[in-house]
């Protein structure tokens, strides 16, 4: 008597922040199980780098997978946000040992993203399933002119939220009956940070750089900042290194203004007729409407849409207040619900049904 065939039909998603590793199961497009898995800053502050956690989360991964009764020998593949690798076009990448060398060295920065491919790869291992990134934060597109700044020494860089940006994208050209390809959007990632993308066409050619803060100010992100008095901060004594990449990222932004970045604070404070709020939360559309309206110019006016995702998509004042800005470059559409968890289940299960060329990282 044979025995009978598991189908492997699961993929284990894994997205680590920076305080928590979040997991998902999905089976096609439903999530069978997800955890948000939250590690105590203290345990955290133990580790010098941000790869040095990578054991640490690991353990809890793999303890999350042992308690949660999912089958090993069901999963078809296993998608880990991408980190900071050099600079790459878009797509999917089965993980291998350069790309976890490059993640591990730190060599193009730190950050939780970083140990999305190393933690795939070892779940993948024990499934004996392939590991794979999507649109990881270093896509880089940008055509020649995007990357000047202004000074050789200080080239502008793409790192932005290329993930949620390129699956908004794509559900907004599906709802609209269009390529994606065919056709330039302006896709704007609203969260912690804020990322707005120029896409042409199918390519990213123009993004302010998220990570290092540039743009509009954020919930916790200062945004792009005056340069004088920045590099006189930098060299007035009064503040470490440390002190001073804190403002620019992290005790930025709404939190630097109102003591939270905690948009839904702010809202119910606005609410609650506060006029410091009301004005902060205002500028901070305003901010974000203006970066729109140069994306338009990059893109020569010619937009099918300009697409929201991210968290602060679900706030309807927030988008009311865009548009009274920025309403007239093309019509809004907004997906709050695209999330990175289900775009990166998405690509690989793609991959894995020869939908989305494998690519290889060199």
């Amino acid at each position: 008597m044979s025995k009978q065939t598991i189908k492997r039909d699961l993929v284990i998603v894994l997205n680590p922040g920076s305080t928590s590793t979040k997991l998902a199961v999905y089976r096609g497009l439903k999530c069978l199980a997800s955890e948000e898995i939250n590690h105590l800053k203290k345990d955290l502050a133990r580790f010098e780098k941000v790869v040095d956690q990578y054991e640490f989360r690991r353990d809890a991964v793999v303890r999350f997978i042992e308690t949660s009764g999912i089958d090993l020998k069901q999963v078809l593949a296993v998608a880990g946000r991408g980190g900071l690798t050099k600079p790459i076009s878009g797509g999917v990448y089965k993980v291998n040992a350069k790309m976890i060398r490059d993640l591990r060295s730190g060599r193009w920065g730190e950050h939780p993203s970083s140990l999305g491919a190393p933690l795939a790869n070892e779940i993948a291992k024990l499934a004996g399933a392939p590991a794979f990134i999507a649109d990881p934060v270093v896509v880089d597109e940008f055509w020649p002119f995007s990357r000047y700044s202004g000074h050789p020494a200080f080239e502008r860089k793409s790192r932005f939220h290329a993930l949620s940006q390129r699956a908004a994208a794509g559900r907004a050209a599906k709802d609209l009956g269009v390529a994606y390809e065919k056709h330039n959007f302006i896709v704007v990632h609203m969260g912690g940070g804020i990322s707005i993308g120029a896409h042409r066409k199918g390519r990213v050619v123009d993004v302010n750089d998220a990570l290092d803060g540039d743009g509009p100010f954020s919930p916790e992100r200062s945004g792009s900042l005056p340069t004088g008095p920045l590099v006189a901060a930098c060299f007035s004594g009064k503040h470490s290194h440390a002190d001073v990449w804190k403002m620019l990222v992290g005790h930025g932004g709404l939190f630097a203004y109102l003591g939270t970045n905690d948009c839904r604070k702010v809202e119910e404070r606005v609410k609650q007729k506060d006029a410091k709020a009301a004005e902060v939360f205002e500028a901070m559309a305003y901010q974000i409407a203006k970066w729109i309206g140069a994306s338009a110019a990059v893109l020569s006016g010619r937009v099918k849409a300009v697409v929201f995702a991210g968290g602060l998509a679900r706030s309807k004042p927030l988008i009311r207040l865009i548009k009274k800005y920025a309403g007239f470059v093309a019509p809004f559409m907004v997906y709050p619900e695209t999330e990175e968890m289900i775009a990166l289940a998405s690509a690989a299960q793609d991959a894995m049904a020869g939908k989305r060329k494998i690519q290889e990282y060199r």
